[in-house]
């Protein structure tokens, strides 16, 4: 082998390396950023549809994260449970309501919380009763469009 081939398996492999610590450590840091918080307030939401959300995915208030999806679960009825885990120090009122969201047209799936204005604050292991499911771009183009056509045919009807 030449200096040149040596050089560059030796950089190809430094790199490589660099590349590795770098995934590493930011997957490393969501997981302890996710369980540094040993107080954190478990609760638990059902909805209908949670198409696209995922494990880990965030929770809001007022656009600012709180929590994460600790997990997802179905019922004896065939509705998704879903356990987040709220950051120790914010107190939701029991009327709360949970509500997935996306992320523009077509970005990820999250979850969003609405405080009630009740006095009584949810305690951890507590589940939130008012809830949204996840609205699916494809059946709300599918009605936009059934929508447009139905106007576009009584148009029709009413020009002839």
């Amino acid at each position: 082998m030449t200096k040149t081939e040596i050089r560059e398996i030796t950089v190809g492999a430094a790199a490589f390396i660099c590349l590795v610590l770098i995934l590493t450590f930011s997957y490393g840091g969501r997981d302890l950023a996710a369980s540094s918080g040993a107080n954190e307030v478990v609760l638990i939401a059902k909805f209908n549809r949670v198409d696209g959300l995922a494990l880990g995915g965030d929770v809001h208030i007022g656009g600012i994260k709180i929590g994460t999806v600790a997990a997802m679960t179905l019922d004896d009825q065939y509705r998704a449970v879903i356990t987040m885990k709220i950051a120790d120090g914010i107190s939701l009122p029991t009327d709360t309501s949970a509500a997935i969201h996306t992320d523009g047209l077509f970005g990820s799936k999250f979850m969003v919380l609405e405080a009630g204005g009740t006095e009584e604050n949810l305690k951890s292991g507590e589940e939130i009763t008012y809830t949204q499911g996840a609205v699916i771009v494809s059946d709300l183009l599918d009605l936009i469009i059934s929508e447009g056509r139905t106007a576009m045919k009584k148009r029709q009807e009413k020009t002839k």
